[in-house]
């Protein structure tokens, strides 16, 4: 690929992914490359709905057509990441159906926010994440993609649920939409009004609580998977799960409140994450053991809101 296309979605992960674009530096060249172009794709169709203050719902639909004709070679552009987008999807045999599930998935964005049911949201991130999930997979070219793909949607489903998680009060305030099922919130006694409000109770503590532990699950599934991927990708995989996970390590020191502040994770606390990570990996090479012992996602459920945080203990410290 041209290396200024590339430079481009590189440009555009690393401002706007900043976490996934730490994991990224470490996958090798044949990969990383093609993974810049990847992100800076997602991000440009997110963007047509995300960003898209005072923009007619008709402009936003157009909009997406336009670039999933581009994305799939059928219209030209002189967008540098789209290009590169079509030359890739074309070297590694990505499908027009997964390119087509992305766009629906973001065209779904415009009328849909809200979910009532946690299967409604799956089959968003079907679209969603689910896709990137399979794309990442067949640039990786592991040596049976097919083992390797069920995983993958696991981790890709891990990784936007904690985005959800994580953005509640983003997502309020910025695009009026609750990732949240209302099944979850309705069974915990949570109204749709005291989250737009961004109220703070106890009961949205233990509807938040449950939704960590079923994205937690995704994690364990999806981890599990990762030994299936070629050697080279291992550990940054293993490293972009570790750093999602880490946000759920904030969220409950936290008390589960992401609607007063939104958690992040601080520059030094993403290294050690790296730093503690590498060095286990330096000793077992079995990315569920490594996960397991590093990562915020504890071996077992955990139990009501508000429970510290139950890392295994390894002797090294967590912060």
């Amino acid at each position: 690929m041209d290396q200024e296309h590339v430079h481009a979605g590189k440009e555009i992960q690393r401002r706007t992914g900043k976490t996934f674009y730490l994991a990224t530096r470490f996958l090798p060249r044949r990969v990383r490359e093609p993974t810049h172009v990847l992100y800076g794709f997602f991000r440009i169709a997110d963007e047509v709905v995300d960003d898209a203050s005072g923009v007619p719902p008709e402009r936003q639909a157009a909009r997406l057509e336009t670039l999933r004709a581009q994305a799939l070679g059928d219209q030209p552009t002189d967008d540098p990441v789209l290009i590169a987008f079509s030359d890739l999807r074309e070297r590694y045999g990505i499908s027009d159906a997964e390119v087509n599930e992305f766009v629906d998935a973001m065209k779904s964005d415009i009328h849909t926010d809200r979910y009532d049911t946690y299967a409604d949201l799956e089959a968003y991130m079907r679209g969603s994440a689910a896709a990137v999930g399979v794309m990442m997979t067949a640039i990786m070219d592991p040596e049976d993609p097919e083992a390797a793909l069920p995983y993958a949607i696991k981790l890709g489903e891990a990784f936007q649920m904690t985005n959800f998680l994580r953005d509640v009060r983003e997502d309020v305030l910025e695009r009026d939409r609750i990732y949240l099922p209302l099944e979850t919130l309705e069974a915990h006694g949570v109204t749709e009004g005291e989250v737009e409000r961004l109220e703070l109770t106890d009961s949205f503590a233990t509807a938040m609580a449950e939704e960590l532990r079923r994205t937690e699950s995704l994690y364990r599934e999806g981890v599990a998977g990762i030994e299936y991927l070629p050697e080279d990708c291992q550990l940054p995989v293993l490293l972009a799960a570790v750093l999602y996970a880490e946000h759920h390590a904030l969220i409950r020191a936290r008390g589960y409140d992401v609607l007063t502040a939104e958690p992040s994770l601080s520059t030094s606390r993403k290294l050690w994450c790296v730093l503690k990570t590498r060095w286990h990996w330096h000793w077992n090479r079995d990315p569920e053991a490594v996960f397991r012992r590093v990562s915020a996602v504890p071996r077992r459920e955990t139990g009501k809101a508000g429970e510290p945080d139950p890392r295994p203990e390894d002797g090294i410290p967590t912060q």
